[in-house]
């Protein structure tokens, strides 16, 4: 059974202690692909650390997020835009709007999303976006881009149906963790709703761990515990579920 964790912070510290057990579990459990989605420019040099350890196996993604944008933004992004030439990117990300840590940077984060995505376009590149409480300004910067060859992934999705089906139309797909196995979690309606053909698996660890791990740290394992819930949802069995995700993993990542 082949899997893929298409959203891991795999290289915080966090795992500093049993990083290699952690990655060793998650290769038991068939995971094999975990993509790394950027933070901000002081994150660069570990997550390219762990790349390089395991090569082939984990792979980085460079962007900036939403919640390290601030007044210094413009510099930022050329210090990692300036990175790309230099090393393997496998996408733009983890890039976007968050309106629940901070509303004061809307202006900043706007532009900053804008910039990624004309970035990841002229790349040929998707783009991993984060979209906490901010579905209306995230899709208004995706459609000035509509026609233009952009896809991508909505990272821990958490909008409604009709969220779900107008990102399906853009060409977008869904990133399905740890809240889906919640109990009375509307996660399962919208999945149901999208069809499996556009979902991705992630745990965005060591965040949103799944039940029965709820409230505890994170990691790709559980990727194994997301795919027997969407097995669940479409009424098949887990080896069909896992293939069916991970082909659409490497569809969208060029893997």
């Amino acid at each position: 059974m082949q899997l893929a964790d298409t959203h891991t912070h795999l290289y915080l510290p966090e795992f500093d202690n049993d990083r290699d057990e952690m990655i060793s579990r998650a290769l038991a459990c068939g995971v094999e692909k975990m993509l790394m989605p950027n933070i901000d420019i002081n994150s660069v040099e570990p997550m390219l650390e762990a790349a390089n350890r395991y090569k082939g196996i984990c792979l980085p993604m460079i962007g900036l997020h939403p919640t390290s944008v601030g007044d210094d933004y413009p510099e930022q992004l050329k210090r990692i835009f300036d990175l790309y030439d230099k090393y393997n990117f496998f996408a733009i990300g983890e890039i976007g709007i968050d309106l629940y840590w901070d509303k004061s940077h809307l202006k900043e984060q706007l532009q900053a999303m804008r910039q990624q995505v004309a970035f990841a376009i002229g790349k040929n590149l998707p783009v991993v976006v984060h979209s906490r409480e901010s579905f209306p300004e995230v899709f208004s910067v995706l459609e000035e881009f509509r026609g233009e060859k952009l896809s991508g992934v909505l990272h821990a999705f958490s909008g409604t149906t009709a969220d779900a089906e107008r990102a399906v139309e853009m060409g977008f797909m869904l990133g399905i963790g740890g809240p889906v196995t919640y109990k009375n979690s509307r996660t399962v309606e919208v999945v149901r709703a999208a069809g499996i053909r556009n979902i991705v698996l992630e745990t965005d660890s060591p965040w949103l761990s799944p039940v029965p791990y709820r409230g505890r740290r994170n990691e790709s394992s559980y990727i194994a515990l997301i795919n027997r819930k969407i097995a669940e949802i479409f009424g098949i069995n887990e080896e069909e579920s896992a293939r069916m995700t991970f082909e659409n993993s490497c569809r969208l990542f060029n893997i």
